[in-house]
């Protein structure tokens, strides 16, 4: 490389450095801290979760019942969504706006608080830092900004940190200190060495993670997905919604199927699922489905987590118990935003909010009936169906249902995406790195990990560019001045 080159290059890339190192040292901790949220949320939360029959046989209580209970438990918000599990153990999840969730026991009513608080709170807080450093009300989109450039800037670093580490001369000699690891080295020689050792070995993955994260956070790079691809960009960021579903028009007087009835024929046609998860667009008994459910905020009448995927707008898993792997889909996606891990960075204008945006196949439903970009009129009962054997591991399908008779109208699948939006929610799951399961996971940690490593050296190295030690000399004492040697004279 020309050495002017490489010296504008250096500095560059120095300095870019020094100034989004603490950020990007943010993002990489906190990415890596929340990498395997999602199973140790289910480890923790896993007898909650389930419950014991009175008796062989007993009857259960209708969903309708179940959801009366909720709303008599905590009636500041309507049930958003309802996720059933197989087994007749498990108990029913009912999603309360966007923020929260609790189980039922599907035989008595009784209502729980999912478990795992003290996790629950870690994993919030790291994603709050990972997102938008844990900002706050109007300082989020300062926050999304800052983390959005500084993901960018990471990319950067990676790209012309490769530049920089190309070796002089290709042999063994050459390349083995900055391949490996060397023992005996301290100060500047062992960061130096840390700092190229590691930058080699998780820039791919690094790459794919800040390219990914990217495209989360700014919607000029999703759509550059699609078009690339040939597609035509969605009107929304995050993933292509979905055509709404037309309902023939009922009969006057005509009352919805019962929310089981309806469940019951989603999985009639589903093989071995896992979970199904029913976004709710209005409290059971208020009419055809369309409306934002009473006393729930603008916007937050969807279940974002389960059946919504941990939208890239909202906190992971919100809308059903965090951790719950049926609950995400690939219509939108898990947080994210900045190297990470979301999931996540586990919201698409800030790591995870594909999903949560209105209009996008979110829990409220398909098309809004309020007059704003849905279709008037009755509305589709959206299903989510997580089944257990699926390729890709993100994958569900979409199930749209009469509610007025209980059939099929439409049923999306993964391999329904166009090219645009495959890559899209591939990108989004690579981002966490549940696109390969665990071991995808652990890849993505340990290269955010490593990165705080690189922001260590990275600033060890600036230190001592800038603030080079003063080379302390031990003062020899004065050698002692041996007296003039006597001469013999003669004395005159």
């Amino acid at each position: 490389m020309n050495p002017k080159l490489r010296s504008i290059l250096f500095w560059i890339h120095l300095i870019c450095g020094l100034i989004v190192g603490l950020v990007v040292g943010v993002m990489s901790f906190t990415g890596a801290a929340i990498a395997f949220e999602s199973q140790i949320i289910d480890w923790a939360d896993r007898d909650a979760r389930h419950v014991t029959p009175p008796a062989e046989g007993a009857p259960k209580l209708t969903l309708e019942e179940l959801l009366a209970k909720v709303k008599e438990a905590k009636p500041a918000v309507a049930p958003s969504g309802v996720t059933m599990y197989p087994g007749a153990d498990t108990v029913v999840s009912v999603a309360l706006g966007r923020g929260a969730a609790v189980y039922v026991n599907p035989y008595t009513g009784e209502v729980r608080e999912p478990g795992a608080q003290g996790w629950r709170s870690f994993f919030n807080t790291m994603e709050d830092l990972h997102r938008w450093l844990a900002a706050s009300g109007d300082n989020r989109a300062v926050g999304k900004a800052i983390t959005g450039v500084a993901n960018l800037a990471f990319l950067f670093l990676g790209l012309t940190g490769l530049f920089l580490w190309w070796p002089r001369k290709w042999n063994l000699r050459a390349m083995r200190p900055i391949l490996w690891f060397r023992r005996g080295l301290k100060g500047k020689a062992r960061d130096f060495n840390w700092h190229n050792v590691i930058g080699f070995w998780s820039l791919p993955v690094l790459v794919v993670l800040t390219t990914s994260g990217a495209v989360i956070s700014y919607k000029w790079a999703s759509n550059l997905v699609f078009t690339l691809t040939g597609n035509e960009p969605p009107a929304a960021q995050g993933p292509m919604a979905a055509a709404p579903v037309v309902v023939p028009t009922p009969t006057p007087g005509t009352q919805p199927q019962p929310l089981d009835a309806q469940f019951a024929a989603v999985m009639k046609q589903s093989n071995a699922w896992e979970t199904i998860t029913l976004r709710l667009a209005t409290p059971p008994g208020a009419g055809a489905p369309g409306g934002r459910p009473e006393g729930a905020p603008r916007g937050e009448g969807g279940q974002r987590g389960e059946g919504a995927q941990r939208g890239e707008g909202g906190p992971r898993g919100e809308g059903g118990p965090r951790g719950e792997r049926a609950a995400r889909a690939e219509g939108a996606p898990q947080g994210e935003g900045g190297p990470r891990a979301e999931g996540g960075a586990r919201g698409e204008g800030g790591p995870r909010a594909e999903g949560g945006a209105r209009g996008e196949g979110g829990p409220r439903g398909e098309g809004r009936a309020e007059g704003r970009g849905g279709p008037k009129g009755p509305q589709a009962s959206a299903f989510t169906v997580r089944e257990q054997e699926r390729w890709p591991l993100f994958a569900s399908n979409t199930v749209s249902l009469d509610p007025y008779t209980a059939q099929s109208l439409k049923t999306e699948t993964y391999a329904d995406f166009n090219s645009g939006r495959k890559v899209r929610t591939w990108l989004r799951f690579l981002h966490t790195g549940e696109a390969l399961g665990w071991m995808g996971q652990l890849i993505a940690a340990l290269a955010s990990f490593g990165a705080v490593f690189l922001v260590y050296t990275g600033y060890s190295l600036s230190w001592r560019r800038f603030v080079p030690r003063r080379k302390t000399q031990a003062v020899a004492p004065p050698a002692p001045v041996a007296p003039p040697a006597e001469t013999n004279t003669n004395a005159a």
